[in-house]
């Protein structure tokens, strides 16, 4: 059966880097599409990255851009979200969720998404 399993979250000063990891088993990884999302406290699950499984053409939230690279490595069957110049608004738990298909646009609503890891959290002190 298909299994993601994230890991890389943990606490970090505000300022600092993080990089996500997201490794996938049971799927042919080359066409699945992927995305990073994240769940604050009191707040609503929000994409932060997505990437197409065609291509690698990509999709940031806002708060992200420029901050946020979301990579992917077929040998290792591992997708990635560096996140730099980390803020405390940053804190979350951090899911990653896959979904197969041949497109190549990033799949950017979570209804879309057939597989979901187990998230991890984020905490980045001020």
């Amino acid at each position: 059966q298909v299994q993601l399993v994230e890991s890389g979250g943990g606490l970090v000063q505000a300022g600092g880097s993080l990089r996500l990891s997201c490794t996938a088993s049971g799927l042919a990884f080359t066409t699945y599409a992927m995305g990073w999302f994240r769940q604050a406290p009191g707040k609503a699950r929000e994409l932060v990255a997505a990437i197409s499984a065609v291509g690698g053409r990509t999709k940031y939230i806002d708060s992200v851009k420029g901050r946020g690279t979301i990579s992917k490595d077929n040998t290792n069957y591992t997708w990635y979200l560096q996140i730099d110049t980390l803020k405390p608004e940053d804190t979350a738990v951090y899911y990653c969720a896959a979904v197969h298909t041949r497109s190549s646009l990033p799949v950017v609503m979570q209804i879309g998404y057939a597989f979901w890891g187990q998230g991890i959290q984020v905490t980045v002190s001020s």
